[in-house]
């Protein structure tokens, strides 16, 4: 049997450089720290809820309640409570819109210009927000508003570029398996978050903004100086030319094609003087791309589904079952290993098939088996623990390898071989319409367990699943007849 090139030309590690190594963890860590930020937003919530409600603290009988509540932003904690979700909600909007702009952007202008850009401006914006407006005193709804906009906007400069950027040094033998131990970095940033902010918390929230945004304006300057956005700057040949003297390298794993045994595979590299003439493609070209859509519409209800344990879980642990606050932060973590776990068994495996969307169906079946369990969850930790990481691996695996793979392979199609100037369009399109299938997910899960309770939450997360599933539908039909072709071709040759 042939194997896949995966493993026809020996181990992954000895394809890479120290370089390699170096752009991994850079990027790994660039993205982390931006989620670092938003997880300590989520960390501090009871107690900037707090401090917008004095009154809650005024325990002195000698100042009168109007002098002591003169400067408070809320009449009560559940107003203030009701902001700080809209607040998410503006933020996940903003962010967005923000991808589709920071893709196009990316794809124009040096990528590790707009990274460190993003990485140091959002630092600055959470410094104001959180630190800066507490040390002064000065609590404005409106004010809030706008920087937590301008903050979404620029934190979608982060995972088009560093999506961009490991595309152009990682191809896409081993890129399952890569890019899905990599996209771990957000649920590294979700646990550095919050080991940041309750390391400080004691001394008051805003010195849990100012460590996190000390860190991130720090990383983006690292990024700065120390990031290479391509192989290309120091000298290397990038990974189309590489992957272009390659067996099997014709044979993409996002095919625009209907045969894939049509493609010849000696055809010969372009000029140096063809390549510098390829201009970024539009916004309407990276969308007309062979599987872009499917992949976007699939993403936007994944994403609605994967936000919605991020932002639900621990609340939905504490209403439902009656633990502590602090044991349902724990013991959400549970979910995002399984995540990690998933995303990298699954990208390992599409790499071994050369094809993504039958491992993302799979999955994807299994987790509507998974959600219907993990709904039906005893009062019992170790087992809720046990299901909720099934359910982590059969959901945040797909939706890491979707964000991160699949968006490498939709960027490097033949369509636009030759040009590298589409990974970021075609990441900020797929990441951008996940993020409008997430804010508006925040809103109705709050709708459905209001009126209908958390047992209508669950069914609305197996109907979402389903739905990723009939939008990639065609996409996983195809592939399979692919595979079942290229066994039967493999049989005959025998």
């Amino acid at each position: 049997m042939a194997w896949p090139n995966v493993f026809q030309r020996g181990s992954l590690l000895s394809r890479f450089s120290h370089h390699h190594v170096v752009v991994f963890l850079l990027t790994f860590f660039s993205y982390s720290l931006l989620h670092a930020s938003r997880k300590t937003f989520s960390n501090v919530k009871v107690s900037i809820s707090e401090q917008w409600t004095p009154r809650a603290f005024n325990t002195s009988v000698e100042l009168p309640v109007e002098i002591w509540s003169s400067n408070h932003l809320f009449p009560s904690a559940e107003k203030a409570t009701l902001f700080l979700g809209t607040l998410d909600t503006i933020f996940l909007f903003s962010y967005a819109v923000g991808l589709f702009i920071s893709g196009i952007v990316g794809d124009r202008l040096n990528l590790r210009w707009v990274l460190s850009f993003g990485m140091c401006s959002s630092a600055f914006v959470v410094f104001v927000f959180g630190t800066l407006t507490e040390w002064l005193r000065f609590y404005n709804k409106w004010l809030y508003c706008c920087l937590w906009i301008v903050n979404g906007l620029l934190q979608s400069t982060g995972w088009p570029c560093v999506v961009a950027i490991m595309g152009n040094w990682f191809g896409k033998a081993g890129r399952g398996v890569v890019f899905g131990l990599w996209s771990a970095c957000a649920s590294v940033g979700n646990i550095l978050g919050a080991c940041l902010a309750s390391s400080v918390l004691q001394y008051g929230y805003e010195y849990a903004f100012l460590v996190t945004a000390s860190v991130q304006f720090a990383g983006g300057i690292v990024i700065f100086f120390g990031l290479l956005v391509s192989p290309e700057e120091i000298g290397l040949s990038g990974i189309e030319a590489e992957e272009n003297f390659e067996e099997d390298s014709h044979r993409p794993l996002i095919n625009g094609g209907e045969n894939e045994e049509e493609y010849e595979p000696n055809y010969s590299i372009q000029d140096d003087s063809a390549v510098a003439q390829v201009k970024a493609i539009s916004f309407y070209q990276a969308c007309c791309l062979p599987g872009v859509i499917p992949y976007s519409l699939a993403y936007a209800c994944l994403k609605l589904v994967n936000y919605s344990f991020f932002f639900w879980l621990p609340f939905y642990l504490s209403n439902n079952f009656g633990w502590k606050e602090a044991e349902a932060d724990k013991l959400s973590i549970w979910y995002d290993v399984g995540g990690i776990v998933g995303g990298t068994l699954q990208g390992f495996i599409s790499d071994v098939l050369q094809k993504r969307a039958p491992v993302l169906a799979l999955s994807l079946l299994l987790a509507v088996g998974s959600l219907v369990g993990y709904s039906r969850s005893p009062n019992d930790k170790a087992i809720n623990a046990l299901l909720m990481t099934v359910t982590g691996f059969f959901i945040g695996g797909p939706s890491n390898m979707i964000s991160s793979a699949i968006s490498a392979d939709l960027g490097r199609q033949e369509l636009i071989q030759g040009s590298s100037e589409a990974l970021a369009t075609v990441t900020g399109i797929v990441d951008g319409s996940g993020s409008i299938g997430a804010a508006v997910g925040q809103y109705l899960v709050s709708l459905i367990r209001d009126k209908l309770g958390w047992m209508w939450v669950f069914y609305f997360f197996i109907l979402m699943t389903s739905c990723t599933i009939v939008f990639i539908s065609p996409l996983i039909v195809r592939e399979i007849f692919s595979l079942v072709r290229r066994r039967q071709a493999h049989i005959l040759r025998e």
